[in-house]
């Protein structure tokens, strides 16, 4: 086992920012794709965390109307809301 295997399944991954066509990427390894069930087309969102940090989670449309559900009801009984928060 290499020294970049090693470290993928310890620490994770280390990715280069690359330029590809007349625009700029990361390029997944095989097995993190596949790891992650993801394909060619799939689309992941990108979260901005703290000190420069990103998330990347795949979209997902039931816990998007969830969502929006959540917060439909937090405005209608937002009062109840803050009752029982007491």
């Amino acid at each position: 086992m290499s020294d970049r295997e090693t470290f993928a399944k310890s620490d994770g991954y280390v990715l280069q920012v690359k330029k590809i066509g007349n625009s700029t990427g990361l390029i997944l390894p095989k097995e993190l794709l596949a790891r992650l069930k993801l394909a060619e087309g799939d689309k992941l969102h990108v979260v901005e965390q703290t000190e420069r940090g990103l998330k990347l989670s795949p979209y997902d449309p039931k816990h998007a109307k969830a969502m929006e559900i959540a917060r439909r009801s937090f405005r209608r009984y937002a009062d109840t809301y803050r009752t029982l928060a007491k």
